[in-house]
């Protein structure tokens, strides 16, 4: 290591030690005879103080620091004078008394200032994100991503669940939302699709055997963008054989439980309220009901529960899924499949997390011949649902067992763990409300040969 200690670690307690510290220069402070600096890095800030007469070398260089510099200083550890402590800080009771200084990279001056305070322009940011991942609050945001993963993956795992990757480049199998669309150069006028989720290899891994599946899965879905939605977002995927929805209701709710206290400290109350969809539409208005003002609390989670299955396409004249056409029906309505489509209940279950829909899942179905009667309902005969979800249905046939799931939106749980309105703050790299990167310029042209390899012709392009 280049460092003995971070910029986040030293106390009163190591006053007299010599100690190397590497970072970037936050602020540079001329006084005259006194430079001081604080040098920051992931973990923290520490003030340095270069004095001709103790280091004239390290000096004559720290009058050259701009913002941003990327150096190396080596130091004895001093406690401040009486009246400088800063108690805001970990380090605020000690400063550094430099004694040699290495810049290992300047920098231009930034577009703007890596303060907590500054005023940006989220265009700014997001194409200057490198800077702006320099400021504490968004590195906590992506740090509270990792530690979530790390709570995730040990209370999966502790319930024996296996994590399982499925494929990025798949099939086109239209699920609500438009695919993102790949062309194949080795299988000319043929396109894979971005996944809009893992929903179909989810259900055959069920069919394999596994039991207990999930995945910290990229979805890809090309609609219209507003604050907790991105052309790419990343969720929690969980699937599950020989259950109902109460042991999804059961795994969930402890999930959440486990969250909240070892990322928040807050204890929440299970089991989670229950409302059905029609008393939701109704009370308030919405089937994300935000239960803060009559509830457990800064975290109100409720299931919305009993949804409908079916919904009528009014310009088309049919019925379609309300979520898709592998969700079960209530038992209690398998009579009213064929009659009144508007009365089947469907055995799909929402989970709310104060006015934002946190996770969707359901009971599948894994018989044949209640497939069919779906698929029918909605109008897709066996040839189309063949050539749409055929693999899947040739799986059902080799033992499929009962199966249920459920997939959470981790962007946005991150948004609200960490009180922002946008989950642009929480991902790293996120895309404008345009869909565009500003700091790649993605989307953006590609060569004409690399069009040809693909047989693509751009219409009306140049």
């Amino acid at each position: 290591m280049l460092r003995t200690h971070t910029c986040g670690q030293l106390t009163a307690a190591d006053s007299g030690k010599e100690v190397i510290l590497c970072g970037w220069v936050a602020r540079r402070r001329d006084h005259g005879k006194l430079i001081f600096i604080d040098i920051r890095d992931r973990y923290g800030f520490t003030q340095v103080v270069f004095i001709p007469k103790e280091s004239g070398e390290a000096y004559k260089s720290a009058q050259e620091l701009r913002s941003e510099f990327v150096i190396k200083l080596t130091g004895i550890v001093n406690k401040r004078p009486a009246g400088t402590v800063n108690a805001k800080l970990q380090t605020g009771e000690i400063e550094i008394l430099a004694k040699d200084l290495e810049i290992l990279n300047p920098s231009l001056t930034p577009p703007f200032e890596i303060e907590e305070t500054a005023q940006i322009t989220e265009e700014m940011r997001l194409k200057y994100r490198y800077l702006d991942l320099r400021r504490t609050r968004m590195f906590s945001n992506l740090a509270l991503r990792s530690n979530l993963y790390k709570v995730i993956r040990a209370y999966l795992g502790s319930l024996d669940f296996i994590e399982c990757e499925t494929p990025i480049l798949t099939k086109s199998t239209p699920e609500g939302a438009r695919d993102y669309l790949v062309p194949s150069r080795l299988n000319s006028g043929k396109f894979y699709a971005l996944p809009q989720s893992p929903q179909l290899f989810k259900q055959i891994l069920m069919v394999s055997g596994i039991e207990k599946y999930y995945q910290i899965a990229k979805c890809f879905r090309d609609e219209d963008l507003r604050a907790d939605r991105q052309p790419e977002f990343t969720q929690l995927d969980i699937e599950m054989s020989f259950v109902n929805e109460e042991d999804v209701f059961a795994l969930s709710e402890g999930l959440m439980k486990s969250i909240l206290k070892e990322l928040k400290n807050i204890d929440i109350q299970t089991p989670f309220k229950r409302i059905s969809y029609q008393e939701s539409m109704q009370k308030y208005g919405s089937d994300k009901p935000d239960l803060r003002p009559e509830l457990k609390n800064d975290f109100a989670f409720c299931w919305v529960v009993d949804f409908p299955l079916f919904k009528f396409n009014d310009e088309e004249k049919r019925w379609e899924s309300e979520h898709h056409p592998f969700t079960a029906p209530a038992e209690s309505d398998l009579e009213n499949m064929g009659r009144s489509p508007d009365k089947v209940k469907s055995r799909s279950y929402d989970l709310v997390l104060n006015g934002m829909e946190l996770g969707s899942g359901s009971v599948r179905i894994h018989r044949q011949e209640l497939q069919e009667k779906v698929f029918n309902i909605i109008g897709i005969e066996k040839e189309e649902a063949s050539k749409r979800f055929g693999f899947l249905l040739e799986a059902f046939q080799f033992g499929a067992p009962p199966h249920a799931g459920v997939a959470f939106g981790l962007d946005r749980l991150l948004a609200i763990l960490s009180g922002e309105s946008s989950i642009r703050e929480v991902i790293t790299f996120p895309k404008t409300s345009a869909a565009f990167c500003p700091l790649t310029s993605a989307p953006s042209d590609v060569e004409k040969n690399q069009l040809k390899e693909l047989g693509i012709t751009i219409k009306g392009g140049k």
